[in-house]
């Protein structure tokens, strides 16, 4: 019979110590955990936000053919004046006063007189009477919305994918999706690449790692694109947003306004026109103000806010090139009292301008729209098979098996704890991500002690 070699030799044993694992497989469970029930969770938010904004970004061209009689004409010989067009415009619409004019931008494009206070419009919108440049033929009135011009098709889905539609309390539903994105995209990148390459394969698999395979391989090409959706959302939403702007002024890079405010050019008698009236005879001489400082279409004329005010004069194109130049003139001299050129915008304030464009599909139109859809597609392709993944990785009747818990315990301290410092920084400008992860955290916390204690009493039995 054999015997275990005896350990008494007279020399000392020196303690045989395991090598410490690579950070990256200490994260490895962590980062694992924290995707699958970020996803898990939020699945639904994203969903929804993919499905709206692959209709928004479908809706540009479908508002071409939808609204084609009010926004196109036949070509004519010559454009009339624009205070021609606007006083067609208020014939037909007297209601409201005039909050804006955007000039005819191309030879078969309308004029757009923007109305509000208009009864029966929204508040938050305005009443767009349609003009033919060359005959002030009214061609039609709709309900528009926002800086890009939305008109009643485009507005209600942006406002379905921005909101649900129900005001600035549906507008954290968005702002979650876009909170937790980039924190699902950055998990699922680091899992696919932390895998080895024959992990990795579609062909010749079947089943959960087939699904799992394809989900991964999706993940990984759509992961910039989800990661430039989530940073770009975040600029304009309720709470990140506010701090993101708070933060752009502090260091100086707030995107310049225009100061319409006439000050001694106020005491040449005419003053600032009333916003009712509009000084709709001076809209030619004040359009040929704005032209010789380089304006060209497509432009907006905001008449003045009060009588101390002039008019502003802005670019509207927000397709590339960009042309936001501004200007302000006195309604009496016809004199330009301000100017803010795009040129001379802060960096920061230039990238957000970009990004934000880049976000709703206008920067580089028809190209940037079909990029928009396909990420949509990607997410909700990711999202279908994630949760296919959860129904695959059932045992019996233990549907949607879980990741163990307790993993952020493997983690070193040299990592966890700078990781969590920065978290709650983060988590403290981004709150939608911030307070929902605390909260897994805890009770995932308070859940692991429960099963620990019953294990216990358990054992003790």
């Amino acid at each position: 019979m054999s015997t275990a070699p005896s350990t008494e030799t007279g020399e000392s044993q020196e303690p045989v110590t395991a090598p410490r694992p690579r950070p990256a497989v200490t994260l490895r469970p962590l980062v694992l955990r924290l995707h699958f029930y970020a996803g898990l969770l939020v699945a639904p938010f994203l969903l929804v936000a993919a499905l709206t904004g692959l209709l928004y970004a479908a809706s540009f061209q479908a508002e071409k053919i939808v609204y084609a009689d009010e926004l196109t004409v036949p070509v004519g010989d010559r454009k009339l004046p624009v205070s021609e067009q606007v006083a067609a415009a208020r014939k037909a619409h007297p209601e409201g006063t005039i909050s804006a004019v955007r000039v005819s931008p191309e030879d078969n494009a309308t004029t757009r007189v923007l109305l509000s206070g208009v009864p029966g419009v929204d508040d938050t919108h305005t009443l767009a009477v349609f003009v033919d440049p060359y005959t002030a033929e009214v061609r039609g009135a709709l309900e528009q919305y926002g800086s890009t011009g939305a008109l009643p098709l485009r507005t209600w889905i942006d406002e379905f994918h921005r909101d649900l539609r129900l005001g600035e309390n549906g507008r954290l539903y968005s702002e979650l999706a876009a909170s937790w994105l980039w924190v699902i995209a950055g998990g699922g990148l680091a899992l696919w690449f932390g895998r080895r390459r024959t992990q990795r394969k579609l062909r010749g698999t079947s089943g959960r790692r087939r699904t799992l395979g394809l989900h991964g391989t999706a993940g990984a090409w759509a992961a910039a694109g989800l990661f430039f959706l989530s940073a770009t959302g975040l600029t304009w939403s309720t709470y990140a947003g506010a701090n993101v702007e708070t933060l752009r002024t502090s260091l100086g890079q707030a995107t310049p306004a225009i100061s319409a405010t006439l000050g001694d050019h106020a005491a040449h008698g005419g003053g600032g026109a009333s916003s009712g009236k509009a000084a709709e005879g001076d809209l030619d001489k004040i359009l040929a103000a704005a032209r010789a400082e380089g304006l060209g279409d497509p432009v907006e004329i905001v008449p003045p806010a009060d009588a101390s005010s002039g008019y502003v004069v802005q670019q509207i194109q927000r397709s590339w090139p960009t042309k936001q130049d501004a200007v302000a003139v006195d309604p009496a001299t016809h004199e330009v009292t301000d100017t803010v050129r795009f040129a001379d915008y802060p960096v920061l304030a230039k990238l957000s301008r970009w990004g934000i464009d880049a976000h709703t599909g206008v920067l580089f139109g028809l190209v940037n729209q079909l990029a928009l859809m396909a990420l949509a597609l990607s997410l909700i392709l990711l999202i279908l098979s994630g949760y296919r993944m959860w129904w695959q990785r059932g045992r019996t009747s233990a549907f949607g098996r879980p990741i163990p818990r307790g993993a952020w315990q493997q983690v070193p301290p040299l990592i966890l704890v700078p990781a969590m410092a920065a978290v709650a920084v983060l988590g403290y400008f981004v709150p939608l991500l911030g307070i929902p992860l605390a909260a897994f955290i805890v009770v995932d916390i308070v859940l692991g002690e429960i099963a620990y204690r019953r294990g216990r009493r358990t054992y003790a039995q």
